[in-house]
């Protein structure tokens, strides 16, 4: 992308520490220390290490598929499935688990399975020309209603020979890898006690790990990568996109199929954490998600967006959700907080488009 003159000027008066300071997750990031430090200070229960896991577990499964979220708003979409995808996902993995299926077949399964759905949503906005609002709305009544078939409307607490597996994996934490790594070091060695010192002082939850490493593949595929630089022209000028030979059709496609893929993999580790199955998982998320991809800066309008920027979104709205119960405040106001920050949020972001014509 060519660099403008005026590109050149602004970012010689404004510096790198301007562009910071002109970004909108950067404020929402700064919100979210700074709710951090007062909660710790409002109440004695909420820095504590057990709520603090609490966070990051929650927070985990909103920034997965935030970060899918993002690359479809970016190019200018949206995606109201996520929710009902992770309720497929979720229980066709647990489903054919339960039937005794191991689960390295049921996971490609259950990844597979949204992998359809966001293909049928992309080929359906990209080359039949639907509007992704009506096409992802049907999809999510489709998706779920198949999820409810598919479990007889039953919740579902086994998982067959690998249940202890499946469990692990979403609702384990760095802990367990520390102990396993303890073990096989020998608990009479000096690396087998380093591993056993870590194991006790240190549990992230292993959505979070999920969330770091993907935030960090999507971070530098978003800023590197060929495809990262195509969904922002995209979102920026469709037309242009596709005068310059930017595969447009395709990349949609990829970018819905992608959303499904992290609302899959979302799914799978919450079915984990839960221990169970059942047809209301994801109920409501999507509103959740697309709230903490916009809070984070993401363009509804497209053609802008960060990894980073979901992260930070998922954070802030997960330690809302904490604090009005840790405050005895009545969880049904979270709706307003969440709803204000879009609106802050939104605001914030055409008053900058208003000052910067020209970006």
């Amino acid at each position: 992308m060519a660099v403008t003159l005026q590109d050149t000027i602004d970012k010689q008066q404004h510096g790198a520490i301007g562009h910071v300071l002109a970004s909108q997750t950067f404020w929402v990031f700064l919100a979210a220390v700074l709710a951090f430090g007062y909660l710790s200070l409002a109440t004695t229960s909420f820095d504590t290490p057990q709520n603090l896991f609490n966070v990051a577990r929650n927070c985990a499964f909103v920034g997965i598929i935030g970060l899918g979220m993002t690359a479809v708003i970016i190019t200018g979409g949206i995606d109201l499935s996520v929710g009902a995808v992770l309720c497929l996902a979720g229980m066709v993995a647990g489903m054919m688990m339960s039937w005794n299926y191991p689960i390295w077949i049921a996971a490609p399964c259950a990844l597979a399975a949204a992998l359809a759905c966001g293909f049928v949503n992309g080929f359906l906005i990209a080359h039949i020309g639907m509007p992704p609002f009506v096409v992802t709305l049907a999809m999510m009544s489709f998706a779920r209603s198949v999820a409810m078939v598919l479990s007889g409307n039953q919740m579902v607490y086994q998982f067959g020979v690998d249940h202890a597996k499946m469990v692990a994996i979403g609702g384990g934490s760095t802990r367990g890898w520390f102990n396993t790594m303890a073990a096989a070091a020998g608990p009479d060695t000096a690396l087998g006690g380093f591993f056993a010192w870590l194991g006790q002082n240190i549990f992230v939850p292993n959505p979070a790990i999920f969330l770091i490493v993907f935030a960090l593949a999507f971070g530098f595929t978003f800023r590197w990568t060929r495809w990262g630089r195509h969904i922002f022209a995209i979102g920026g000028n469709e037309k242009a996109a596709t005068l310059t030979g930017v595969p447009v059709k395709r990349i949609k496609v990829s970018v819905y199929m992608l959303s499904a893929l992290m609302a899959g993999i979302a799914g799978i580790l919450q079915v984990g954490w839960l221990g169970t199955i059942t047809t209301g998982m994801g109920t409501g998320m999507e509103l959740v998600v697309i709230a903490a991809v916009v809070i984070g800066g993401a363009n509804l309008a497209g053609g802008g967006g960060t990894a980073f920027g979901a992260v930070v979104g998922a954070v802030l709205i997960e330690m809302i959700r904490n604090s009005l119960t840790l405050l005895g405040i009545n969880p049904f106001w979270q709706g307003v907080f969440v709803g204000s920050f879009i609106i802050t949020a939104v605001a914030f972001d055409r008053i900058r488009a208003s000052r910067n014509p020209e970006s």
